[in-house]
C-alpha cells in the first residue's frame, strides 16, 4: 500500500473561481504533485484503472456473446420477499444498474400514464407551452419530449408508495452509507426528489443523446468534499477506490450548471409508462462503476493541455467522447426489452446516453424517479421542494417555468401519506 504521509495540501474552490482556466491548472498541477508523493506517477495510477475497467469490458462481451443482456434483471418479488439480497446486490455491484421488472403492475403503469394525458390536457399545457426552458438536451445534440411536469398524482403516487420505497431501500442499501465514523446517509428514508416526464411518440426521430455524466464538472476536482471522495485516487491508493462508498458525497455543493442536482442521488431512475422494445431509441449506459476512476484520472495525463479538463466545463454537461475516453466508449450498453411498470437504475456515476431512433415503434413513456436518501444535502433541498410542491413551482434545480401553478388535479399535502411527509421534511 502507498504512503499517504506529507501529502500536499490540494487548493480548493466551493465556488466557481472567477480564473477558471488558471484554477484549472492550479488544480491539475496540485493533484499531479499530490499523487506523485505517494511514490506514483499519474500515469501509473490511471494503468491501474485501465487494466480494471478493460478487463470489465472483456467480460461484458462474453456475456454480448452468449446472447444475453450485461443489465442485471431483477424482479420485485425477489426484492419485496428480502430472500437471496446479498446474491441481488453483488450482480448491482458488479453492473452498476439494474432493470426491476414488475416494479408496479402493468396496468397501473398504463393507466398512470392515461392520468398523466388527462392531467395536461385539461390544463392546456399544449396551448401555452413556452419551448424547452433550459439548453441541456441541446448541449448533447438531443430533444427528447420532456414534460415540464412535476406534481401530477401518477408523479406523486409512485413516489411516495410502498413498492417505490421498497425498491429504493434495497438500492441504497448496495452502498457503504457508513464510513469513517459517520453515517452519510439514511438508507430507509427518501427524499422524494422531484423530476419530470418523458413522452416520446410513435413515429418520433430522436437524435439521441450522447454520452455523458450527471455528478457534476469541474467541482469534481475543485471541492473540499469532491476531493475527499476521490481521495484514494489522488493520494495514489487506487486500489482502495471504492464507487459505492458514500463518504464525503453527502457533505458538498455543486458547481450550477446544465445537469445540476442539488440533491445526493444513490443512482438516478426511472419508472416505464410503456413497453419499449431494446432497439427504440434506449438508455445506454457504460456498466463499469469502475469506470468514473477512469473519467477522473484522465485529465491529469500529459497528453492533456494544462488547462483541459477533457471537454469537461461548467454550465455543460460533462462529456464522454472518442477523443478522451476510447475505451469507455467501446462498453456502451443498451436495455433490454423493458415493460410499463418496470424500472430502470444506474449508479450517479455512471456514464450513460440515449440511443438514437427513427420512426419510432410505440411510445417511450416514463417518469424520472431516483433514489436519493435523507442526508443534510437532501434535507437542505427538501426546504425548497416543499416550498414548490405547495405553490405548483417548478424545483429549484430545474428551469423556473411554474406551469401547475393554477392547474387543477395537482396533488396536494393532504394527501401525503407518512413516506410522502417524511420525503418532504414534514416529520
Amino acid at each position: 500500500m502507498t504512503s499517504t504521509t506529507s501529502q500536499p495540501a490540494l487548493p480548493h474552490w466551493e465556488e466557481p473561481p472567477a480564473d477558471l482556466a488558471g484554477a484549472v491548472r492550479h488544480v491539475k498541477h496540485a493533484l499531479r504533485r499530490r499523487i506523485e508523493a505517494s511514490g506514483r506517477t499519474p500515469e501509473e495510477v490511471f494503468e491501474v484503472i485501465e487494466r480494471t475497467v478493460a478487463a470489465r469490458i472483456a467480460e461484458l462481451r462474453e456475456v454480448q456473446a452468449r446472447g444475453e443482456s450485461p443489465w442485471p434483471v431483477l424482479e420485485f418479488d425477489q426484492i419485496a420477499d428480502g430472500k437471496d439480497l446479498d446474491a441481488l446486490r453483488d450482480l448491482v455491484r458488479r453492473r452498476g444498474c439494474a432493470v426491476i421488472r414488475g416494479h408496479f403492475p402493468r396496468e397501473q403503469a398504463l393507466a398512470w400514464d392515461a392520468q398523466i394525458v388527462d392531467y395536461v390536457e385539461r390544463n392546456e399545457f399544449f396551448e401555452h407551452y413556452r419551448g424547452p426552458g433550459d439548453d441541456f438536451f441541446d448541449s448533447v445534440d438531443s430533444a427528447p419530449e420532456i414534460y415540464p411536469v412535476y406534481w401530477s398524482y401518477p408523479q406523486m403516487e409512485a413516489r411516495q408508495s410502498d413498492r417505490m420505497a421498497t425498491v429504493q431501500g434495497f438500492l441504497n442499501s448496495v452502498w457503504k452509507h457508513d464510513s469513517e465514523g459517520r453515517t452519510w446517509f439514511d438508507p430507509d428514508r427518501d427524499s422524494l426528489y422531484p423530476d419530470r416526464i418523458r413522452r416520446r411518440p410513435p413515429g418520433a426521430d430522436s437524435a439521441g443523446l450522447g454520452t455523458h455524466l450527471d455528478p457534476g464538472t469541474l467541482d469534481l476536482w475543485m471541492t473540499q468534499s469532491y476531493q475527499q471522495a476521490f481521495r484514494h485516487l489522488f493520494d495514489g491508493d487506487v486500489e482502495l477506490y471504492d464507487p459505492w462508498d458514500a463518504a464525503h458525497r453527502t457533505d458538498g455543493a455543486q458547481y450550477p450548471g446544465s445537469t445540476m442536482c442539488s440533491a445526493f442521488r444513490t443512482f438516478q431512475g426511472w419508472t416505464a409508462l410503456s413497453d419499449m422494445a431494446h432497439d427504440q431509441g434506449v438508455l445506454h449506459t457504460v456498466p463499469i462503476p469502475e469506470a468514473m476512476a477512469y473519467l477522473m484520472l484522465r485529465p491529469l495525463l500529459d497528453d492533456v493541455p494544462s488547462d483541459e479538463m477533457c471537454g469537461v466545463g461548467i454550465g455543460r454537461a460533462f462529456p464522454v467522447n472518442w477523443k478522451w475516453h476510447p475505451l469507455l466508449m467501446e462498453a456502451t450498453c443498451g436495455l433490454p426489452d423493458i415493460q410499463a411498470g418496470d424500472s430502470v437504475w444506474w449508479h450517479c456515476d455512471l456514464v450513460h446516453g440515449v440511443d438514437s431512433v427513427v420512426d419510432q415503434q410505440g411510445w417511450g413513456n416514463v417518469m424520472y424517479i431516483p433514489a436519493a436518501p435523507w442526508c443534510p444535502k437532501n434535507e437542505r433541498y427538501a426546504v425548497s421542494v416543499r416550498e414548490a410542491f405547495r405553490s405548483g413551482d417548478s424545483p429549484a434545480d430545474f428551469p423556473a417555468e411554474h406551469y401547475e401553478r393554477d392547474w387543477a388535479g395537482r396533488f396536494t399535502e393532504a394527501e401525503l401519506n407518512r413516506t410522502g411527509r417524511r420525503g418532504m421534511g414534514l416529520e
